[in-house]
């Protein structure tokens, strides 16, 4: 398999790291800091097409795969993780499952506008009491006169309270767990239906998490995504492509934090010279620089394999676990680096540092990860 990027991509990733470098860079910190939602990003990035990506031109989008999200995903969070949350959600966690499993009304309704950046999506599965056990859903949908009726709570939700649409997952029959769950797409604005943002976060700060409630919120029957019962298989789905685009995400942060010490390695001194002639700090840079390139081609390698529509479940875990585990120890490395001067949020690894955490949880823990790859490995997935 050959992992030189193609001509078409290079120009991708120049164009968006240009971008990022001179539209995002600049405000992250203070967005950060306020833990505001950067509009102006998301307007600049869908005047770009970014917000397209993946979407057939046929529905609104920029064409192409995942292979270039990732590449968009990474460059972006390399300069912001905060604005790369906020197009994965959309471009991929609300639309892909729209544009796989809706119908061409849903498609040409929902789709579309999403693609082209006039609406921001979310993505809503996780509740209380329902994290990694997906299964264990409370939030019910009762059929009622060509409507569902929600009632429950989502929590976590990124975009949730500024998103225009979202695509929920609800119990229709707990008893069947997995088996009786829906997916439906819910509008802003609906009866019944509010947000609560949860501030307070450790990481990308500017990019809004909130709580979602549901009581008695009547979804019409043609906002159903998919057959009844199919919800959870497209929740499943939905998170195997995009676990690819927050291995991207992680290997950006990673890529920031290498970058940025190198810097302050070379300028540095102490003992005379730069810190960066210390054994002790070269070895520290020589695994940064390592583990980036290793997470980078893991993650180029689940994406070639969704887009030419092979099996790509385990690579997708395998370049989730790599690459956010290596965006974790990058940041931990480059705070070493910096020492003290790391420690104060004048020093952009101090935000990296924040940023890089979440990738070890969110799309799936680093211990589900594992889970998934030893449940492939021993010959125990499901397909």
């Amino acid at each position: 398999m050959d992992f030189l990027p193609t001509e078409e991509d290079q120009l991708l990733r120049n164009a968006v790291r240009d971008f990022a470098t001179r539209e995002l860079e600049p405000r992250a910190r203070e967005y950060d800091e306020r833990e505001e939602f950067p509009w102006e990003n998301f307007r600049k990035m869908a005047e770009m097409g970014l917000t397209g990506i993946g979407i057939p031109q046929s529905y609104g989008g920029a064409g192409g795969g995942y292979t270039q999200l990732a590449i968009a995903a990474e460059e972006i969070a390399r300069a912001d993780a905060s604005t790369s949350t906020i197009l994965i959600v959309t471009a991929s966690l609300c639309n892909q499952p729209i544009l796989k499993f809706g119908t061409e009304e849903q498609k040409r309704r929902f789709t579309v506008p999403l693609a082209k950046g006039d609406k921001v999506g979310a993505f809503g599965l996780t509740e209380p009491n329902a994290g990694s056990d997906a299964g264990g859903l409370q939030t019910t949908a009762v059929k009622d006169k060509g409507a569902y009726v929600l009632n429950g709570s989502k929590i976590f939700i990124s975009n949730g309270d500024v998103a225009d649409y979202s695509v929920v997952f609800a119990s229709q029959d707990k008893s069947s767990r997995s088996r009786g769950i829906s997916a439906f797409i819910v509008e802003k604005g609906m009866p019944g239906f509010s947000t609560r943002k949860q501030q307070g976060k450790l990481g990308i700060r500017s990019a809004s998490t909130a709580e979602l409630f549901f009581e008695d919120c009547r979804v019409p029957a043609e906002n159903r995504l998919g057959d009844e019962g199919y919800g959870f298989k497209i929740a499943m789905q939905t998170i195997d492509g995009s676990r690819i685009a927050i291995a991207a995400q992680a290997v950006g942060v990673a890529q920031a934090c290498y970058e940025v010490s190198i810097k302050h390695a070379k300028g540095r001194q102490q003992f005379g010279k730069p810190i960066a002639d210390l054994q002790a700090i070269q070895w520290m840079l020589a695994d940064m620089a390592t583990g980036v390139d290793a997470a980078r081609l893991l993650t180029l390698r689940a994406a070639n394999l969704k887009d030419r529509g092979l099996p790509y479940s385990q690579a997708s875990a395998m370049a989730k676990l790599f690459a956010a585990e290596t965006a974790m120890k990058c940041a931990t490395n480059g705070l070493q680096i910096h020492g003290g001067y790391g420690y104060f949020k004048e020093s952009p690894i101090e935000r990296y540092f924040r940023d890089a955490k979440i990738t070890q949880i969110y799309e799936g823990t680093s211990e589900i990860q594992r889970l998934v790859i030893a449940r492939h490995a021993l010959g125990l997935a499901k397909n």
